[in-house]
């Protein structure tokens, strides 16, 4: 066991306080999606699956983009502060799709909370990476957990709060309002404390841009990018059409199916939390690729399960295996690809992993609309974690010491 205390500041605070309000306001709308589709008219009951998964699809568009330009903004001003007007960015979208009259406001306040989390995104890792140089991949992976605690939080909290009838919208609104308070830790000035390690001076775009294309010229790159996006692509599978399969699928009612997100969610809590504390930076590889394979096998189980009790006890387990796909891939391509520049290139895999998120929840939205329902479209979630783990498992056995095989730990 790794005997280093992990040490925490100001800016620790408003990252973890980041990725609990960008849970929350991710979440919000996966829990509310049956009842929020009724009051909007467009019923998952009657074919409007596609338009329920479109709502992160069309999130996913204004994401890619902020994500692709938020390097170049963070150069010029710094990451703090592109951080910091991000999540109130974010918040104003929430509090715009609290008000929504209609399927299309909705829609459009959810590409203007894009623009915020795709920043977000983009910067939070690498601003994690900054503060703490020695061990990344140990405080990465502790503060992705703050977005499952986002979600285990949300999840428990609006499905007991839809099922005594508290609007969808007011759940919403309290969320823009707590997007506030890391906005605040970032933003507000101070002359004591943790201080963050932004550039002293501000890098010219051109630069940035050589960062860029030295990166995506580089084939190494385009393994862990295809490794982002089916890793993105399962576990926001698991997150966002969980709730609404177990509503529909076991007749049950908001709660429940907030209950058994918030069990996926828990698993990747005690994953990230647990393998940030005890977990080696050299030890990343073998935790992706064990991870990724026990996560096939007990996802393939999803579909055919008809115990409601037994699905949630295999969300627990599926939420420990996901845990540390996103993190510990990001921190092991910046071990591998020591050349390029983190922060760009963490940006350039979160490009990968939103997608892969939006694309198959869209995918599945579809598959979904047939008549055989949701539960074979739970497939694609083994399919994700099968490629992921021959896509990490090829990387690390094309760069194993020379005459000889990959061994355990090394």
């Amino acid at each position: 066991m790794n005997s280093r205390k992990m040490f925490f500041g100001r800016y620790d605070v408003a990252a973890f306080s980041s990725f609990f309000t960008y849970a929350a306001g991710s979440m919000t709308i996966p829990i509310a999606l049956v009842v929020l589709s009724r009051d909007l008219g467009f019923s998952l009951e009657q074919g409007g699956m596609t338009a329920g998964g479109a709502l992160h699809l069309g999130r996913t568009v204004p994401m890619m983009i902020s994500m692709l330009l938020c390097g170049f903004v963070a150069g010029r001003w710094g990451k703090r502060s592109t951080f910091g007007w991000a999540v109130l960015l974010m918040g104003a979208g929430l509090g715009l799709c609290a008000m929504a009259p209609r399927y299309g406001v909705l829609f459009f306040a959810l590409m203007i909370a894009g623009f915020g989390e795709g920043v977000i995104e983009g910067l939070a890792t690498p601003f994690v990476q900054d503060l703490h140089p020695q061990e990344p991949g140990r405080y990465i992976n502790f503060t992705h957990g703050f977005w499952s605690v986002g979600v285990l939080v949300t999840v428990l909290a609006a499905g007991a709060l839809l099922s005594f009838g508290v609007s969808w919208r007011m759940i919403t609104g309290v969320i823009a309002l707590l997007t506030l308070i890391p906005g605040l830790l970032l933003l507000w000035p101070s002359q004591t404390g943790q201080r963050y390690p932004d550039h002293p001076e501000p890098l010219h775009w051109r630069e940035v841009r050589d960062h860029l294309v030295k990166i995506i010229r580089t084939p190494q790159f385009w393994l862990f990018f295809a490794a982002m996006f089916v890793a993105g692509g399962g576990e926001f599978c698991l997150t966002f059409w969980c709730a609404s399969y177990i509503q529909l699928k076991f007749a049950s009612s908001a709660w429940a199916g907030g209950a058994g997100t918030a069990c996926f969610a828990a698993g990747m809590v005690v994953g990230r939390t647990g393998w940030g504390y005890i977990i080696k930076q050299h030890q990343l590889k073998q935790l992706i690729v064990c991870s990724a394979l026990v996560g096939a096998l007990i996802t393939l189980l999803f579909p055919v399960l008809t115990d409601l009790a037994t699905f949630f006890v295999l969300l627990f387990l599926s939420g420990i295996a996901t845990a540390p796909f996103w993190p510990s891939i990001q921190s092991y391509c910046a071990d591998r690809m020591p050349q390029a520049d983190t922060t760009m290139l963490m940006i350039l895999l979160s490009c990968a992993g939103i997608p892969g998120c939006g694309f198959f929840t869209f995918l599945m939205g579809c598959i979904g609309n047939h008549k055989a329902g949701l539960g074979p479209a739970f497939y694609l979630v083994p399919a994700c974690y099968g490629t992921l783990a021959v896509l990490i498992g090829m990387e690390w056995y094309k760069n194993r010491p020379a005459g000889g095989n990959p061994r355990f730990g090394e």
